[in-house]
């Protein structure tokens, strides 16, 4: 219906069934982020500098300039587990808040634009619908998949729910 907001728009803001993004990191501190939970991976340090690699790498494909696709999936996670220091932490939640928003803002863009391609850099891209839609879609899960990571290891670390607000049952 025409006034309202599109399920990409809900999602990207952590609508229905998806913790807001944005709340499941802001009100973390550096300290809290770069913990490492037994079992687990990645930090949540980790996770978010991951999802700001690939969001910056879609945003730029998107805005047609020519990104090398990486070598290995390693190149898109940090080595270190932890920030610097609480600046650094920041940095990459206000990079993190001002990414989301200009996905925000092309998934409100229009058909028009939603239609146009996104160059090919990998040949597995190839086999996937390459419209600017599509890869905002791609991009949405992605995030989803990892924020739901987020999730839970805040819950193991007993920084579960954010104060941004989050379903605790």
């Amino acid at each position: 219906m025409p006034g309202e907001p599109s399920p990409l728009i809900e999602l990207l803001d952590g609508k229905g069934a998806h913790a807001s993004p944005l709340a499941c990191v802001e009100d973390l501190s550096a300290e809290l982020a770069g913990s490492r939970v037994s079992g687990f991976p990645h930090s949540i340090w980790q996770i978010l500098r991951h999802l700001n690699y690939w969001m910056d790498y879609e945003l730029h494909r998107i805005d047609g300039q020519r990104v090398p696709y990486p070598a290995s999936a390693a190149e898109s996670w940090p080595a270190e587990s932890t920030p610097a220091d609480q600046t650094e932490w920041h940095g990459e939640v206000l990079r993190f808040r001002k990414q989301m928003q200009a996905l925000a803002g092309l998934a409100n863009s229009g058909a028009e634009v939603l239609a146009r391609p996104v160059e090919i850099t990998t040949p597995s891209h190839a086999q996937l619908s390459n419209s600017i839609e599509a890869v905002l879609w791609q991009t949405v899960a992605h995030n989803s998949y990892h924020v739901g990571q987020i999730v839970l290891l805040r819950r193991a670390l007993n920084a579960w729910p954010p104060q941004g607000g989050g379903d605790t049952w």
